[in-house]
């Protein structure tokens, strides 16, 4: 079993995502969290193998919310899930620390697919982005759209 947190600001999204991983076999919801402080607690407190992690989170930046969960859990791996697909906002999540990227926008199967291919050591960049945005994370941000 995949231990799974959910961690966004957005009640509808942390049910809509508990909702659609309950419904596939191999996940169980290890935890969920509402915003930056209550993440880091979460992440210190309950093992889990992947965080689904909203990209737009009150209380701290994403990018240094994953840097801090990296340090504090180096073997937790993080798919962050954002409104928008944005190169230069994926680009600085991979080189955060982050395994995956997806769109909200995406279909059910694919956040499972998506958590999936994150907890068995794997990149996972959401269709709706190209490949490469994971291939090379040390990019400068700057030559990303």
């Amino acid at each position: 079993m995949v231990r799974v947190m959910i961690s966004s600001e957005h009640p509808f999204v942390r049910d809509d995502s508990r909702h659609i991983l309950q419904g596939t076999s191999g996940f169980v919801i290890a935890g969920e969290a509402n915003d930056g402080s209550s993440t880091i607690a979460l992440v210190r407190s309950v093992h889990a193998h992947v965080i689904v992690l909203d990209l737009s989170m009150p209380g701290r930046a994403a990018v240094e919310l994953i840097k801090q969960i990296k340090l504090d859990r180096p073997r937790l791996r993080m798919l962050v899930l954002a409104t928008h697909a944005v190169q230069r906002d994926a680009m600085r999540s991979f080189r955060a620390g982050a395994a995956g990227y997806l769109t909200r926008e995406c279909a059910s199967a694919e956040l499972a697919e998506a958590v999936s291919r994150v907890a068995t050591g794997g990149v996972y960049v959401s269709l709706s982005m190209p490949e490469s945005v994971a291939e090379s994370p040390t990019m400068p941000a700057d030559a990303q759209g």
